[in-house]
């Protein structure tokens, strides 16, 4: 049974079937000819999304929506290339910088992707940058979304987990920022190196960047107010949502009313049909991890990691080999709900902090969000470029190994994600 469970989900996922059918169809397979009763099934189907801080997805997904139409993310793009000033390479450290601000509005990769990018790419390429390293840089930056909070990757950690949602939201703070900073170093080298960009990328004269800094007030703001109020123990993270949602409101009908009632109609309709492919993955990923628990499939794949050495290291890296081989060809929330099950008794039986752990495993998938064959984020931007693919893999690489670093950093030196949970009293 364990067999038809994995190996159906990753045939059905090679022939290109959507993750959703890939996900359910083995499982009501399983759940079938292992005779553990068909009528279990829509209950655990429900159980899957029946979960408090799960509300907080389709919120912050709507809210990303808004403020994405309101023009916020121009308005950023503008007030960073006014701060970076002229110099050859500027707009890549703009899109990193937005991408990685953004992130902590949107909290989902491929939404950071699509608004940064919608914009950027165009003007990228009009200073003298290639489409594919333009397609790759924002892919990968846009990916930090789901380490910075707040973060719909962590949302589903937590639910999983039971693990504090405020602890992981403040834990991703400076594992992301790291995650950015970690681009920044091959950004700017290939684009010196290959001559992209101009020395008139941006204006730094006072006047301007005031002028910007007016016209980009209030989107700045935005991550303030969510943050400030999570971290000051004013909401929750689900009350955090819907305070985005009527702060980018607020945006977008009275302070800069660049929104109508017919595109808040179009706001709805897409953010709904955003959030409903979230949800129905979750609903079915969590199907598939109650299957895979009951016929105790998920038991031996943990004993057998644990079996491969006892030295703690030897085991976490083979657990990070795995993750980052399953986040190049599966979506993050999959990943999560296939793949935590068999996690948890080993991180009890070492003793892993789940809050560091949760961290760790997110920032890993981050990096498969643009890690070739199957990169979400590239395929968002190379749509937006009008590529190929393949046009971007060789401008990929160098940012796949910065954040690999970057990973290799957040584990070896744990309080880098502990800290400010401590210091905030969350764990």
């Amino acid at each position: 049974m364990g067999v038809l469970l994995f190996l159906g989900f990753f045939a059905l996922l090679l022939l290109g079937a959507p993750i959703a059918i890939a996900i359910g169809v083995p499982t009501f397979l399983v759940i079938w000819a292992a005779e553990l009763g068909t009528p279990v099934i829509a209950p655990n189907f429900f159980a899957g999304i029946a979960k408090f801080p799960l509300l907080a997805i389709p919120l912050f997904i709507l809210a990303g929506f808004i403020l994405e139409r309101c023009g916020i993310s121009l308005r950023i793009i503008r007030f960073a290339n006014l701060l970076v000033g002229r110099r050859r390479g500027g707009l890549a450290i703009v899109a990193i910088g937005v991408c990685v601000f953004f992130g902590g509005v949107s909290g989902s990769g491929p939404a950071d992707a699509a608004a940064i990018g919608a914009i950027l790419i165009p003007a990228m390429y009009a200073q003298g940058y290639s489409k594919g390293y333009s397609a790759a840089l924002i892919a990968s930056a846009g990916s930090t979304a789901i380490i910075v909070p707040p973060s719909i990757a962590l949302i589903i950690y937590g639910a999983i987990t039971n693990t504090s949602v405020p602890a992981l939201f403040a834990a991703g703070a400076i594992p992301g920022f790291i995650a950015g900073l970690s681009l920044l170093i091959p950004a700017i080298w290939i684009a010196r190196k290959k001559g992209y960009g101009s020395e008139q990328e941006g204006d730094d004269t006072d006047e301007s960047i005031w002028q910007a800094f007016k016209e980009s007030f209030w989107g700045l703001l935005a991550p303030v107010i969510i943050l400030g109020g999570l971290y000051g123990g004013i909401f929750t993270p689900t009350e955090a949502a819907v305070v985005a949602v009527f702060y980018s409101l607020l945006l977008g009908f009275v302070i800069y009313r660049s929104l109508s009632l017919k595109s808040a109609y179009q706001i709805l309709v897409d953010a709904s049909q955003a959030s409903a492919i979230v949800m129905l993955i979750v609903a079915f990923a969590g199907l598939f991890s109650w299957a895979g628990s009951t016929i105790g499939i998920l038991d031996s794949l943990a004993n057998m990691l644990m079996g491969v050495s006892d030295n703690e290291w030897v085991v976490l890296i083979a657990i990070q080999l795995l993750i980052f081989i399953g986040g190049m060809l599966i979506d993050a929330i999959s990943i999560f709900y296939i793949f935590m099950p068999i996690f948890l008794p080993i991180m009890s039986h070492f003793g892993w902090d789940p809050v560091w752990f949760g961290v760790v495993m997110t920032l890993n998938l981050a990096i498969g969000q643009f890690t070739p064959p199957v990169a979400v984020n590239l395929y968002v931007t190379t749509q937006l470029a009008n590529i190929r693919l393949e046009e971007t893999f060789k401008a990929v690489w160098p940012m796949v190994v910065a954040m690999l670093i970057a990973l290799v950093v957040v584990i070896m030196f744990p309080q880098l994600s502990l800290f400010i949970p401590t210091i905030l009293g969350l764990i």
